[in-house]
């Protein structure tokens, strides 16, 4: 071969292998861009403020509330945080309603009959006196048509409302003086809110609403004669057994308190589909878990306010529980009458009251008095 011939075809073939090396470089490379595919885009993360009613640390509502918003943070993998604010830390304690209609926050925690100067039908979604104990009133929510009532009570506010604990049946309350008859109530001035609050006004006492950390200091001084709060836990930590003996029972005007977590409407609905579910998730599953804890803690603190404290615990007398009944259905019917979307809502409660009542009394009641064991506390 000549030499010119030679370097001809060794051109040549370089030249192929050239283009050779770029063509499988060429597949190469995109193959690797088709195995990476498009890029993935990351979560949009949401940023909220939650404020309550509740002191700071008071066991189960205001842990209850951080307990709350630090499940939400695990469930939804740090997508929706949520910053909680104790009751003034923020804005004032029953400044919540308020925050979470105007979007000042995107949420709060308290308990709906707070707001009834404002919302007078929410009261019925709290505690109604001699209503429903918690089985029967979360009966009513999830399955009595009792939470979409609610929701339509706070729709004109631009608020949602969800179930977010109870405190199980309550105590009473404290009283510096002895409770016999329905006239030691006259001019009493009790810390007590909601409609219980409005029963005894009724009965002739003075109505007086507090914050819970400025109850103490107001029973101590004497500016209220009485309080009640929730029940043997708290009132321990409370400390009012140093400035008032008397510890009546049963808690008729708080038979089943639901606590409630609320949203901002906005803020709500801006979540995706699936952090809306987690949230109310969270919330359903922190409702149980704050009666199981009320329910797991209550007796041993009653015990020590007993033999530690030398607290007298005091059933009301059955007749003084009559009067307080009565007054209560007048209370009730008196309410429902101010405006057309009470009527509604104390109609449904008491359509579902007497659904669940005929099988409570065959149940529970029979539970109570037959079945269970007895205990007596130890002096």
């Amino acid at each position: 071969m000549e030499r010119r011939d030679f370097l001809r075809k060794a051109g040549l073939a370089a030249t192929g292998a050239v283009a050779a090396a770029a063509g499988l470089a060429g597949c190469g490379q995109e193959k690797k861009e088709e195995a990476k595919g498009p890029a993935v885009q990351p979560k949009k993360t949401y940023e909220w403020k939650m404020v309550t009613t509740w002191p700071p640390n008071l066991p189960v509502l205001q842990t209850g509330a951080e307990r709350f918003a630090k499940r939400v943070g695990e469930a939804t993998g740090g997508q929706l945080k949520i910053e909680v604010f104790a009751g003034g830390e923020l804005v004032p304690p029953l400044g919540v309603f308020d925050a979470v209609s105007e979007g000042t926050v995107e949420c709060g925690s308290g308990a709906s009959y707070y707001w009834a100067g404002k919302v007078p039908a929410a009261q019925w979604f709290a505690a109604v006196p001699f209503g429903f104990n918690p089985q029967g009133i979360n009966a009513w929510f999830y399955s009595g048509g009792g939470l979409q009532l609610w929701e339509e009570v706070y729709a004109p506010f631009n608020v949602i409302p969800r179930p977010q604990g109870n405190t199980g049946v309550q105590m009473g309350g404290w009283f510096r003086k002895d409770m016999n008859t329905i006239d030691d109530y006259k001019g009493l001035k009790m810390r007590i809110p909601g409609l219980g609050g409005k029963v005894i006004s009724k009965a002739g006492g003075t109505v007086v609403l507090l914050p819970g950390g400025e109850i103490f200091t107001s029973l101590e001084r004497g500016v209220i004669d009485a309080t009640e709060w929730v029940g043997p836990m708290h009132d321990l930590r409370m400390g009012f057994y140093k400035a008032a003996k008397n510890y009546y029972s049963p808690g008729w005007h708080e038979p089943g308190t639901c606590l409630e977590v609320m949203f901002n409407k906005k803020a709500y609905e801006a979540l995706p589909v699936e952090l809306q579910q987690i949230v109310d998730a969270v919330a359903a599953e922190t409702n149980m878990w704050s009666l199981c804890e009320f329910e797991a803690g209550n007796g041993a603190a009653l015990q020590t306010l007993i033999s530690e404290h030398n607290v007298n615990l005091v059933r009301f007398p059955d007749q003084l529980m009559e009067d307080l009944r009565k007054l209560a259905n007048e209370t009730l019917e008196e309410e429902a009458n101010k405006d057309p979307m009470s009527r509604k809502v104390h109609d449904a409660f008491l359509k579902f009251k007497a659904q669940v009542g005929v099988w409570g009394s065959v149940s529970e009641n029979a539970y109570y008095n037959v079945i269970a064991d007895k205990y007596a506390l130890k002096k």
